[in-house]
């Protein structure tokens, strides 16, 4: 009699459904490129933070750093060479690394909040709202990025404070657009028309149906943005425009060591933007895999 039962218990558990997470995550670790972005970048945020703390260099006192020879080729001293100042560049690409992730973090963070928002209540409100919110978002497309970011740090300074406002609080222009599309395709869809014909109310429309159904295109979004955030923290300091010294950051590196490459010193030059450009690729690569991971269609029934 027991096998019997076992016979018919086998098949139910064959087709007992698969938790949802478990799929994501079984789509997300499917994407090679991104566990190794993913390792890439968890292993440089923890050097970038713990390293410039136990470094025997000190990476801001430029008259400790004026012991060590200026423009020295690496060695075994100096795995990565100094920089004009005297500065080890590997200490001071992960000091650098600790300014320029926090700051591209906190940007993006609030450049995905904002425009999810105002994307949502845009779209999903429609009319009179939504053309208005979308000509001011079109009117300040319109403006150059960075000759906006160039104008407002002009005028205002460039504390670390402010540079993670004025990069989140104005790069979230696109990202409202899309999301904004999810809101008018998902509210004339039959469940959320159903939600409206049993009595609900928009926001709870928009809490149950509209935000997780656009998780995927926000968790995309999400990511874009700390890379777009990072980016263009690097273009102001490639301009000049970045972080304050004795302070640095990635864009401040490089500007700085483009005038010395023409001597030939390119240690001060290219492991940074190795490093830069490796940390912008992998978190592009972590958003793709996590828009398949949270995309509905890709997920068993």
């Amino acid at each position: 009699m027991s096998d019997v039962i076992s016979a018919f218990a086998a098949p139910l558990e064959d087709t007992k459904p698969v938790p949802m997470w478990r799929q994501r995550a079984r789509i997300f670790f499917a994407n090679k490129l991104a566990i190794a972005s993913v390792v890439y970048v968890l292993l440089l945020t923890i050097a970038c933070f713990l390293v410039p703390h136990l470094h025997p260099v000190n990476e801001t006192n430029q008259a400790l750093a004026f012991n060590n020879p200026q423009n020295a080729a690496p060695s075994s001293a100096h795995w990565l060479g100094t920089d004009n100042n005297g500065f080890d560049v590997l200490g001071r690409i992960l000091f650098g690394g600790e300014y320029s992730l926090t700051l591209g973090f906190l940007a993006g963070i609030i450049t995905i909040v904002v425009g999810t928002l105002y994307g949502m209540i845009a779209g999903f409100f429609g009319g009179v709202i939504d053309t208005v919110m979308m000509r001011l978002v079109d009117s300040f497309l319109s403006i150059p990025y960075i000759f906006l970011l160039l104008t407002l740090i002009t005028i205002f300074g460039r504390s670390t404070v402010f540079l993670i406002s004025i990069i989140g609080f104005t790069g979230w222009w696109g990202n409202a657009r899309i999301i904004r599309g999810d809101a008018l395709l998902i509210k004339r869809l039959d469940y959320a028309n159903a939600s409206v014909s049993m009595g609900a109310n928009k926001w709870h429309i928009i809490r149950r149906h509209v935000f997780p159904n656009s998780i995927s295109n926000i968790v995309t979004v999400a990511t874009f943005s700390v890379a777009d955030a990072i980016l263009f923290l690097s273009a102001l300091g490639f301009l000049g425009l970045g972080i304050q010294s004795p302070q640095t950051d990635w864009g401040t590196m490089l500007q700085l060591g483009t005038n010395q490459i023409q001597n030939g010193y390119w240690w001060e030059v290219y492991p940074v933007a190795v490093v830069f450009i490796l940390v912008v690729v992998s978190i592009n690569y972590i958003g793709d895999a996590l828009r398949d991971a949270f995309e509905v269609r890709l997920l068993e029934r």
